[in-house]
């Protein structure tokens, strides 16, 4: 403590508290160091918590992925098994209607040779019949071949005399 004199002649009164600003100070600077120290620990909870959270969001889409991956494979294995399928009825479809063609065909082919058979026949049934009508049988024999071939019927005959 202190006692001073003013030029107007009052008295001024110094009061120097040491201790007590010393103590004052070290207080706030206790304070700050809590403060500091309390900032410090909700920011590591703050960063903890982020860390965590970050890890449920990539826990979770991870699960969405696989989840979105898995239903992903099963669709593609179902359109490729219906692809098989319709694959499948359109080749057997058109192996019927190949076999139907191939069959009309042969019926087509079948008649149409039946059908020169039986012209050839009927020409040779006249040959014949006007043959044995004939006065000049024994004087002459006849002989004859036929060829079948794929578009047509040819038949020779050809008359020997002995």
């Amino acid at each position: 403590m202190g006692i001073q004199f003013c030029k107007d002649g009052h008295l001024i009164q110094i009061v120097i508290k040491d201790y007590e600003e010393i103590t004052m100070t070290k207080m706030k600077e206790r304070q700050k160091k809590r403060e500091k120290t309390i900032k410090g620990r909700v920011r590591a909870a703050k960063k903890i918590q982020a860390w965590w959270r970050g890890t449920l969001v990539r826990r979770t889409l991870l699960h969405a992925a696989l989840s979105t991956w898995i239903i992903q494979g099963w669709w593609r294995l179902t359109m490729e098994r219906l692809l098989q399928k319709k694959r499948r009825a359109a080749l057997i479809a058109y192996a019927y209607r190949e076999r139907a063609v191939v069959k009309l065909q042969s019926l087509v082919r079948m008649w149409r040779i039946h059908w020169r058979y039986c012209q050839v026949l009927n020409a040779i049934y006249v040959i014949q019949y006007h043959w044995q009508c004939h006065n000049c049988q024994t004087c002459a024999l006849l002989r004859g071949h036929c060829v079948v071939t794929t578009t047509h019927l040819q038949f020779h005959i050809e008359i020997i005399n002995p």
